[in-house]
């Protein structure tokens, strides 16, 4: 839209250029080939060689002689000139008709003009209109109204939200005690976990106007108008007295401030960040306006902003346990058909899965169960959609397949799962497979962690090895030239949770307690040395593994054969080579 306007304002300005310039051709439109001195005219007039003399409003006359040639002079304008050439018969001819071409060139340079000012003062509105922000009040709609019954989970934050509720609901009760309204709350944790949805039953049970934005609509190329629309929203939202103002993704406006350190500064984050601050220490403690905000990322967000007086309350929404996932699931459940279905072992193989990615594990099992026209949706549809969201849909045409590589990527996937069965046998291997998917798989190993709060370095030097166990299971089998790419993605995250423990968790020896990423700046003096301890760790762990399965080479070679002829082993299979483990 912005970019029409640009080039409709070019045609004016384009009008305007050649109008002004048709308007200044005209004026010095005379031949100069046949212009002569007014000298030249008197000789002619005393030779008594004029016929005729052309006179009008311009600076000059034509003169017309009885030789049948002509040319322009200078008009003197002069009273007399008229009577002098009646007394010697020389006929005068007097146009004084409008010059058609300098008045139309002339309106148009007119037109030009007022249009260009009309568009310049449009602008100035549309400039006003920009700061301006459209809300829409999302509690007026009853029929998509939440509650908290429809968030499963999360009860602690659920928990916290209520007193907001009842804060909005009941706030004499309170200042009866002399309590304060909160200001802000602000709900932070991974993504997926439920954060919005969590504002969106504030909403519900609040029965307040309720406005839901984004950090990004803050964020504009002009100066001053994030913080104009700052201004604009809280002026609406203390109209009705009490409110909710929800910002989602906060980040994208409240980062830290650096004070213009980094290259061009950001002076449009930092305006719009400092009326938000003002903002929301600006209003009392009775307008009963409350402001939530979402993020993931809580660490790099600014001081002042998460200060008590403006964000009071900072509420983790963690990743559910598996109390909190049975609920999930049963919620998302109520309204597909299904039967004989095992909540609980469902919830138990979903470790580490967002609210968010148990949604889609029971849409995608819906969506197979109506591709199957099944009457409802069984386990069966929850192990394939498990393994689509975690892995991807299995490739169907596969004839490309050469033999050497099902073999290959057979020992690749039995390197993991057989690592696994030895060293961390309280993680269940639920399924193995060599068929390639459209994640870009060859083959995959789905394991279930343990859930737990916390994770041991004893336990991740061992989800290193059962990472590399992959790649060892090639070297031994096939040689060290034999390698193949297949590893790759097992490298990144072997390499991403060795960095962690050494850079992160005070579990290496360059760095002992310290943090990397508290350093800052003094940090860089430390980043070959930690990269040289963590390629020493990978190292000596890679070295363990191969160890471990040379030792169960027999093991890994039979396990191997038996997935080659199967290509896909389920649990109750997997079982089975635990017993021989």
């Amino acid at each position: 839209m912005n970019k029409q306007k640009k080039n409709y304002i070019i045609i004016p300005i384009i009008t305007s250029i050649l109008s002004l310039g048709i308007l200044l051709f005209s004026s010095v439109n005379f031949n100069t080939k046949n212009n002569k001195s007014y000298n030249t005219f008197k000789s002619d007039l005393e030779l008594n060689q004029v016929l005729k003399v052309a006179l009008s409003n311009n600076p000059y006359m034509t003169i017309y002689l009885k030789d049948g040639t002509s040319y322009k002079t200078d008009n003197p304008n002069s009273p007399t000139l008229k009577e002098e050439l009646l007394s010697k018969n020389i006929s005068i001819n007097e146009n004084n008709n409008i010059n058609v071409t300098k008045t139309f060139a002339g309106l148009l340079l007119l037109g030009s003009i007022i249009t260009l000012v009309f568009m310049s003062t449009n602008k100035s509105k549309g400039m006003s209109s920009a700061t301006s922000i459209e809300l829409t009040d999302f509690s007026e709609d009853s029929s998509k109204a939440l509650s908290f019954k429809d968030v499963a989970g999360n009860e602690e934050a659920k928990e916290s939200l209520k007193e907001i509720v009842d804060f909005l609901s009941n706030p004499e009760k309170y200042k009866s005690y002399g309590a304060r309204m909160p200001k802000g709350v602000i709900l932070y944790g991974d993504p997926g976990t439920g954060k919005t949805l969590l504002a969106k039953a504030v909403a519900g049970e609040a029965k307040v106007p309720f406005y839901a934005l984004s950090g990004s609509d803050f964020v504009q190329v002009y100066v001053g108008v994030g913080a104009a629309r700052i201004r604009n929203l809280f002026k609406k939202a203390r109209s009705h007295g009490k409110a909710v103002i929800f910002i989602d993704e906060i980040d994208a406006i409240g980062k830290n401030r650096d004070g213009g350190k980094t290259a061009g500064g950001n002076d449009e984050r930092d305006q719009t960040l400092n009326a938000l601050l003002t903002e929301m220490s600006g209003f009392g403690e009775s307008e009963g306006v409350i402001v939530m905000a979402a993020t993931n990322r809580l660490d790099i967000l600014d001081q002042a902003l998460l200060r008590p007086g403006r964000f009071d309350r900072h509420i983790e929404v963690a990743l559910p346990d598996v109390s909190a996932r049975e609920k999930i699931i049963n919620l998302h459940l109520s309204n597909k058909p299904h039967i004989d279905l095992n909540i609980k072992d469902i919830a138990k193989k979903t470790s580490y899965f967002s609210g968010a990615k148990l949604e889609n594990l029971i849409n995608e099992a819906a969506i197979l169960a109506a591709k199957d026209n099944s009457e409802c949706i069984t386990e069966t549809h929850i192990d394939k959609a498990y393994s689509i969201v975690l892995a991807g849909h299995e490739k169907l045409e596969r004839s490309h397949l050469k033999a050497s590589d099902l073999l290959l990527t057979s020992y690749h996937e039995v390197g993991h799962a057989l690592t696994s069965l030895l060293l961390l046998p309280e993680d269940e291997v639920s399924k193995i497979s060599i068929i390639p998917t459209t994640k870009g798989a060859g083959g995959y190993t789905l394991t279930i962690p343990e859930d737990t709060n916390y994770q041991r370095a004893d336990y991740l030097k061992k989800k290193i090895m059962v990472m590399l166990g992959g790649r060892a299971a090639e070297e031994i089998i096939f040689g060290k030239e034999k390698i193949t790419t297949g590893a790759s993605s097992d490298l990144n995250n072997a390499t991403n949770i060795a960095m962690g423990m050494i850079s992160e968790y005070g579990m290496g020896e360059t760095l002992g307690l310290l943090k990397l990423s508290s350093l800052g700046s003094m940090a860089s003096g430390y980043s070959t040395k930690v990269i040289e301890e963590c390629k020493d760790l990978i190292n000596s762990l890679y070295d363990d593994t191969l160890k471990l399965l040379n030792n169960n080479k027999e093991l890994l070679e039979k396990f191997s054969i038996e997935l080659l002829e199967k290509e896909t082993l389920k649990k109750e299979e997997i079982d089975i080579w635990k017993k021989l483990c």
